[in-house]
């Protein structure tokens, strides 16, 4: 009887053994699922899918300062582009100033307000003239707080008899603001101001 009672508790300590032994590793297998899972939310969770023209693009999350340079050139290239891009229409004119603006603070509003009351636009309109704007370069430095940035580009204004080409050179700083529809980069241009803004060419028609 003896015998069997201690086959009986060799036998629960076998069954309690392998019980304990099941438990461990159902939590451990559980513990690696829960990371492997959470790693695998993290990674899909940094990317984005855009569709561009019927075609998934994959696009991956950076942090801000990994993008500044980049978003600080597009913002300032969007900006030259909406300021100086004009047609002898004043709809397209009004709505290229506005979004020139959202882009820069009041030193922007004042060089539009000076060629608004020297009739530059009037002029545009009633003289069949578009203007068009080309970028050749934008120098940004990041390593000092506000960003400051220097833009080259080329005017063309396009007369009725004849093409002008001028080189159009101007500077400024960028800070940072909240994003928003109409300044999607989150900056704002100060202290903008032409450097130069000469005629280099001009072509018959």
């Amino acid at each position: 009887m003896f015998k069997k009672m201690k086959n009986i508790d060799s036998a629960f300590r076998y069954i309690r053994l392998f019980s304990i032994a099941f438990i461990a590793g159902c939590i451990v297998i559980s513990l690696f699922i829960a990371y492997k899972s959470y790693q695998l939310a993290s990674q899909s969770q940094q990317k984005v899918f855009i569709l561009a023209n019927g075609k998934a693009l994959e696009a991956y999350a950076a942090d801000r300062k990994d993008n500044i340079p980049v978003e600080a050139k597009d913002h300032v290239k969007m900006f030259h582009h909406y300021f100086f891009t004009l047609d002898p229409d004043d709809k397209v004119i009004q709505a290229n100033i506005s979004k020139a603006l959202y882009l820069a603070d009041a030193s922007a509003k004042q060089q539009y307000d000076n060629l608004k009351e020297n009739g530059y636009y009037s002029n545009l309109i009633s003289g069949n003239i578009s203007q068009e704007i080309q970028m050749d370069s934008i120098t940004i430095n990041t390593d000092i707080y506000p960003f400051y940035f220097r833009y080259l580009g080329h005017e063309r204004i396009i007369r009725p008899t004849t093409i002008v080409t001028r080189n159009l050179v101007t500077e400024g700083y960028l800070r940072n603001v909240s994003r928003s529809d109409n300044n999607s980069h989150g900056f704002l241009i100060e202290k903008w101001r032409t450097m130069e803004n000469k005629d280099l060419t001009t072509q018959s028609r």
